[in-house]
């Protein structure tokens, strides 16, 4: 019974792996096509629904993690998934106005980028049981550049968005109501933003500073260990 589990496990997670890997492999397709045709300000247009599609599948990894699926600590995988989920639907597909910025394209590229080597390494990891050197190789050195491009693409995307989002008062709450509470998103945008500044909330993972270290802890271990077997 626990081999019929594993099995069923690994063709899940392959599925999985290689359907969200599809889908990001459309969004930089789409991304590169269109920058070279009509320019960064038709980029997102172009790679919104691939995007929303990759992005929100995402979701899922909060859920494997939850129920031992995977390894990795959801101390690690929520604040990610969250801050991207928080750019996708919340700034980009939201604000209209912020999509024609020149840093959806530096983002989508990042993530795009970032997401095409992190889902082939699981792809390959349970379908065939084993990655490729060079992807292993690719899987722990690729942040040391896609991360600080992707983090200040969404810095200055959530930036750009604070005059929209004030200006729109889209999602917020105001009193009086039944519940008698209110909620300002410009607020929270804000406070989002303060998240990625070194020093504010140095007990998140997410705070830049800590989670490059992290991961470059993580690289290390793991090449380390390549480099044993």
């Amino acid at each position: 019974m626990a081999g019929f589990f594993s099995l069923l496990r690994r063709l899940y997670l392959s599925l999985y792996n290689w359907t969200v890997l599809f889908g990001w492999c459309q969004v930089l397709y789409f991304v590169l096509k269109t920058l070279n045709e009509s320019g960064h300000e038709h980029v997102y247009d172009a790679a919104e629904k691939p995007l929303l599609f990759s992005q929100t599948a995402a979701v899922l990894e909060i859920l494997h993690g939850l129920v031992g699926l995977v390894r990795s600590p959801i101390t690690a995988t929520l604040p990610q998934i969250s801050s991207r989920l928080f750019l996708t639907w919340g700034i980009l597909w939201s604000f209209p106005e912020t999509q024609s910025h020149v840093l959806v394209t530096s983002l989508l590229i990042s993530w795009s980028i970032a997401e095409i080597i992190r889902y082939s390494f699981f792809g390959f990891k349970e379908t065939f049981g084993f990655t490729p050197s060079w992807l292993l190789w690719l899987r722990y050195s690729s942040f040391i550049v896609l991360y600080p491009t992707g983090i200040s693409s969404e810095i200055g995307l959530i930036y750009i968005a604070l005059p929209f989002i004030k200006a729109s008062e889209k999602y917020c709450i105001r009193m009086p109501n039944k519940w008698n509470s209110s909620f300002d998103y410009f607020y929270a945008a804000i406070a989002a933003l303060g998240i990625y500044v070194p020093g504010m909330n140095r007990t998140s993972l997410h705070c830049t500073p800590h989670l490059y270290t992290y991961m470059l802890a993580q690289r290390k271990r793991a090449l380390s260990k390549s480099k044993r077997e």
